[in-house]
């Protein structure tokens, strides 16, 4: 088992936590509101400290238990996760699931995301519910349902006379759509077994799940793409009970 991580420890412990930005609609997004006063340079360095610990025994510990689960769910899968962190600054608190071109399985974290966690128990949890996202194919599946949304707007627009133009924005906003179709289903499925992963590395995901608690609520928006938090929040339990 091989991972490379992009992370300096003297970099990180140099590096103060970031403001939140509005979220941005992706996969797999979280971020950290706070209106907490400014800490001290000798605080900062600290909690940076801390953060970088704590990132390099989640990594090692949760990274094992998420390929071998991987193995478990989906053995044709390519379950050697590549961990990286993305150091670029003025970043909002990010963390997502994508795949590299030879189709390794990548899990991206920022720095504002590494700072913004409250405990090593949220951390793994974001882990857990980023590598689930990759065992469960959710890349593979919005992109197919992108595609097929892309074909029934594009296709509409031309049976109705539309021009060249018209068509290619039909096409994109069906890719979108389609896209989101089922995107709220899929972040509770990553919930639950971003769960088990957690649960099993040793880690508690109702303590890890209480990051939800400082995330605007998204509500249950029409082709929002995450579920409400008490939804999320309702799943980890109910899961973390049953295992």
């Amino acid at each position: 088992m091989r991972w490379l991580l992009i992370l300096m420890i003297s970099a990180l412990a140099a590096c103060e936590p970031l403001p939140p930005q509005a979220p941005q609609p992706s996969p797999s997004q979280d971020t950290r509101a706070t209106d907490a006063p400014p800490r001290s340079n000798a605080d900062l360095r600290q909690r940076a400290e801390i953060a970088a610990r704590n990132f390099v025994q989640v990594v090692e510990t949760v990274e094992p238990v998420a390929e071998s689960e991987c193995r478990r769910v989906a053995p044709r899968m390519n379950c050697d996760f590549l961990i990286v962190v993305d150091d670029r600054p003025g970043q909002a608190p990010n963390a997502f699931q994508t795949l590299a071109r030879d189709g390794r399985p990548i899990v991206a974290f920022n720095l504002a995301l590494i700072a913004s966690v409250d405990n090593a128990d949220e951390l793994a949890f974001v882990m857990g519910h980023e590598a689930a996202h990759h065992i469960l194919g959710h890349l593979t599946r919005m992109q197919q349902n992108a595609a097929v949304g892309a074909v029934i707007f594009s296709g509409l627009a031309s049976m109705s006379g539309a021009n060249a133009a018209s068509v290619r924005t039909a096409e994109e906003l069906g890719a979108a759509v389609g896209a989101r179709t089922y995107s709220k289903d899929f972040e509770l499925e990553a919930d639950r077994l971003g769960t088990i992963i957690t649960k099993r590395a040793g880690y508690d995901p109702i303590r890890g799940a209480a990051f939800f608690t400082r995330l605007p609520d998204p509500g249950n928006k029409f082709l929002g793409t995450h579920p409400p938090n008490s939804a999320r929040i309702d799943i980890v339990r109910r899961t973390a009970g049953a295992i």
